[in-house]
C-alpha cells in the first residue's frame, strides 16, 4: 500500500470532465466527476474490491496491524461489503467456519465467510441478532463505517453520525473480548471529545486517524481503540 493520494503513472495527465446534463443537478455532476477522477475508485475496480473504502481500512491496518488470523469480527454498516471482504480474507473466515458477521439495512451481495444480516443496527433487536450470529462467541474486532445520510447542515450531520459512533461503542463494550479492538468512523466537530475520554478509560490505547484515502474535504475521521480492558461489572 503506497499510503499516498497521488495518481499512479497510468493516471498521469488523465482527468475526466463531466458536463451537467439537462435534468441533472450540478451537485450530481460534481459527484460523478469526482468519482471518475478518483484514483482509489479506479484501484478498487481494478483490484476487485467493492468500494474505495477498503483502502481506508487497509491503510489504518498497515500502520497499526490489528487484523489477525482467527479473529471474530463484527462489521457495522457493512454495505456494499468492502470492509467485510478485507477482514474475511485476513482472518481466514470461510462458509464452513464463519468468523465475520456484517449488518446493514441496505442490500449486500454475498461474501464467502461472511454472515450478513439485512437490518438497521439502530433497531432494538439488532444487537441480540448480531450476538446470535456470533454463535455465542465474543468478538475480537468491531468495525463501524456507519454514517448517517447527510443533510448538508454540518452540525446536524455531525450529531447524527456521533450518535452512531456512541451506539457502536456501546455495542463493542458488550461483545468484545478483553484485548479486543474497536474501529469507528466519526465526524469532526468537538462533541466527540467526551466519548474519546471514555474510550481512553476502557482501552489501552486510542488513536484519532485520517487515512490518506479519506478525501481531504471530508469531515470524517476514524477512532481506533486497542486493548479493550473488559466490560465493567454493574
Amino acid at each position: 500500500m503506497s499510503g499516498d493520494d497521488k495518481r499512479g503513472s497510468g493516471d498521469r495527465g488523465m482527468h475526466v470532465r463531466v458536463k451537467t446534463a439537462r435534468g441533472r443537478r450540478s451537485s450530481s455532476t460534481r459527484w460523478l466527476q469526482r468519482q471518475l477522477n478518483d484514483p482509489y475508485v479506479r484501484r478498487a475496480k481494478q483490484e476487485g474490491y467493492r468500494s474505495r473504502a477498503v483502502f481506508k481500512l487497509l491503510e489504518i491496518n498497515e500502520k497499526h496491524d490489528f487484523i489477525k488470523p482467527g479473529m471474530r469480527v463484527v462489521d457495522l454498516g457493512a454495505a456494499p461489503g468492502g470492509w467485510s471482504q478485507i477482514v474475511a480474507d485476513r482472518v481466514g473466515s470461510t462458509d464452513e467456519d464463519p468468523h465475520v458477521v456484517a449488518i446493514d439495512f441496505l442490500d449486500m451481495d454475498e461474501i464467502p465467510g461472511v454472515i450478513f444480516l439485512k437490518k438497521d443496527f439502530l433497531d432494538d433487536d439488532a444487537p441480540d441478532a448480531l450476538k446470535n450470529a456470533l454463535g455465542g462467541h465474543k468478538a475480537d474486532l468491531v468495525l463501524s463505517d456507519m454514517a448517517a445520510p447527510t443533510t448538508g447542515h454540518k452540525q446536524t450531520d455531525h450529531l447524527r453520525t456521533t450518535h452512531l459512533f456512541e451506539v457502536a461503542a456501546d455495542f463493542a463494550r458488550e461483545v468484545l473480548v478483553p484485548g479486543g479492538v474497536f474501529l469507528s468512523k466519526v465526524f469532526r466537530g468537538g462533541t466527540e471529545n467526551a466519548l474519546l475520554a471514555e474510550l481512553k478509560k476502557e482501552y489501552v490505547s486510542v488513536h484519532h486517524l485520517k487515512p490518506p484515502s479519506s478525501r481531504k474535504e471530508s469531515p470524517e475521521l476514524f477512532v481506533l481503540a486497542k486493548g479493550f480492558r473488559g466490560k465493567a461489572e454493574d
